[in-house]
């Protein structure tokens, strides 16, 4: 049986200095700046190797990553978060309402759910508010809240560079409906209310303009079949300013039909 992390899939240039670090199950993504390194989640404990394999076979040395944004605090998105910071001595940013979730102190790592045993918690150097934008370099990283799949859940809006030609990515905090099921909400005492909340922190994404919409699931974004595209010779396959918007009403109604709303 194949575990969760176990789903090694080709790292590629997404476009400009933008990068997928190939886990299919838990994307990791790198983002090259003038101020070294950026990684966007790091994926499971387990698939550590995956993210420093596939860095190395795109050029890149594990050791100059200098920051780590997350999207959310399950362990699927920062399992092998203080083993990075361990080896690199990165800054670490989460949304300030999963900060407990990454030290350890509050139970709402899915690491339970998963039947997986976990000890890789951490302090988060940045605790994230909404509307905070982040400067690395010439790199402006704006932070979205956008609670539901998690109360601390994090968008993240960049701008990306290739032949002269400046592009928006957006990167999602989290749609999984999984834990905003009343069951868990009430076990883990959570607001009861978490569906509505989610579907508002939906609509307001909507404000946002993105040319290019990566997943933190590669099966969000339909990533593999963009790949394919992409080694063809489609160099914009990931390019789609109409996607961010449809992606956004579809989980939007994707919520309000599962908790009929």
């Amino acid at each position: 049986m194949r575990k969760n992390w176990d789903s090694t899939f080709p790292p590629f240039k997404v476009y400009g200095n933008l990068y997928s670090l190939g886990n299919y199950k838990a994307s990791t993504h790198l983002l090259k700046t003038d101020d070294g390194i950026v990684l966007f989640d790091t994926g499971y404990q387990e698939s550590l190797y995956l993210v420093i394999q596939n860095m190395w076979e795109l050029g890149f040395n594990p050791k100059d990553i200098r920051h780590i944004f997350h999207t959310h605090a399950h362990i699927d998105h920062f399992g092998a978060t203080k083993s990075l910071v361990n080896m690199t001595g990165a800054k670490t940013y989460i949304g300030t309402p999963d900060r407990a979730c990454c030290t350890g102190e509050a139970n709402l790592s899915f690491a339970e759910e998963m039947k997986l045993e976990f000890d890789g918690f951490f302090e988060p150097d940045v605790c994230l508010l909404d509307g905070d934008e982040i400067k690395i370099g010439s790199t402006v990283i704006k932070c979205v809240a956008t609670p539901g799949h998690t109360e601390g859940a994090m968008s993240y809006f960049f701008n990306v560079c290739e032949n002269d030609i400046t592009l928006r990515v957006g990167i999602h905090g989290g749609a999984g409906l999984n834990s905003m099921e009343e069951w868990y909400l009430k076990e883990k005492g959570l607001p009861l209310d978490m569906p509505q909340i989610f579907v508002g922190s939906m609509e307001k994404l909507k404000e946002e303009h993105v040319d290019i919409y990566v997943g933190n699931h590669m099966a969000q974004n339909n990533a593999k079949e963009k790949y394919e595209k992409l080694i063809a010779g489609d160099k914009n396959a990931f390019v789609n300013p109409d996607e961010w918007v449809s992606y956004l009403n579809s989980a939007i109604d994707g919520a309000k039909e599962y908790f009929e709303i």
